[in-house]
């Protein structure tokens, strides 16, 4: 290992160097936890295997890509590759707010990456601005598949929502089925790309109150404020983050939608195509077509919450 690029509360990201084939890699190991039981330590390894494997279903370039999966002094360690630019978090961070042919563009890389995921059954379950990582190069690419396809009742899932007191992660982009605790489908992926978008151009978290159970009963039942920097992309964020999810386009149909703003043209409000249906895994329900009005004129917003990420290819919270 060359370096350490992140920390989390899982585990560790190190920039490293395959010797045996001279590349340069990404390298996540699992934090010795000193104070975790034995079950602990065994669901941390558990949501490791399940991360590499998932990563390991999709083949495209919008997901980062899984080399081995081995141990080191018994603990589960991921190889893959680097990825070198910072994450759309630390973009955000830098820059402010993205303009809304810019988020376009990227989400619309990014929902190609999610519709090649639904189509093989993983869901991805925690896209965030952290887990998106921006090549120097152009390329932007979705990593951090560890809650991917992983299954929990309503209260596990509660449960690891919080702990002692303290938000495991966050709750920003979070869809609303899940809040109310019931199983997620693709639509609740698209709705937290959807939420990261909002959050990419109107440089703040819509739903984030003062306590996490706050949070959660707005994320269910608040309006989404309307956008008003968004502009051409605001009907497409409402499209997104409709409350219900069979109301949601699907991956392919919303790449679509961004696409067209990305190229500066109007969303188009014909009859979508027929939904995708994922095997193992609920199927998204075409929505109704497009109508909302396009946002007000730009206004000054604070930038979205800062999450420690790492620039490279593995988890930016391992």
């Amino acid at each position: 290992m060359t370096s350490v690029v992140g920390r989390g509360g899982m585990g560790v990201v190190a920039r490293a160097v395959d010797e045996l084939l001279n590349r340069e890699v990404a390298v996540k190991v699992l934090r010795a936890f000193t104070d975790a039981s034995a079950s602990e330590l065994a669901d941390l390894r558990t949501r490791m295997q399940r991360e590499a494997q998932a990563a390991a279903r999709i083949r495209h370039s919008g997901v980062v890509t899984v080399h081995d999966v081995t141990e080191e002094q018994g603990l589960p360690v991921i190889v893959m590759e680097f990825v070198d630019g910072p994450s759309l978090d630390d973009v955000l961070t830098e820059r402010g707010p993205l303009e809304p042919h810019e988020a376009a563009a990227i989400g619309a890389k990014l929902m190609e990456a999610l519709d090649a995921a639904h189509r093989v059954g993983v869901l991805h379950r925690d896209v965030k601005p952290a887990n998106v990582l921006m090549e120097h190069g152009g390329r932007v690419v979705l990593t951090d598949f560890g809650i991917a396809t992983m299954e929990a009742s309503d209260d596990d899932a509660m449960a690891k929502l919080t702990r002692n007191g303290q938000i495991v992660g966050s709750l920003d982009y979070l869809p609303p089925e899940r809040a109310k605790g019931v199983e997620p489908g693709p639509a609740s992926d698209i709705w937290s790309l959807g939420m990261t978008l909002y959050a990419a151009v109107e440089g703040t978290s819509p739903f984030r109150r003062t306590s996490a159970w706050s949070t959660l009963s707005a994320i269910v039942t608040d309006p989404l404020p309307e956008p008003r920097r968004a502009g051409p992309l605001a009907p497409v964020l409402q499209a997104l983050m409709a409350k219900e999810a069979e109301d949601r386009p699907t991956a392919d149909q919303a790449r679509g939608m961004l696409e067209r703003v990305a190229s500066g043209r109007t969303v188009s409000e014909g009859p979508a195509p027929t939904p995708m249906v994922v095997p193992g895994a609920a199927a998204a329900v075409a929505p109704q077509p497009v109508a909302h009005a396009a946002a007000a004129a730009p206004s000054s917003h604070q930038r979205p919450p800062s999450s420690s990420s790492p620039q490279a290819a593995a988890s930016p919270t391992p």
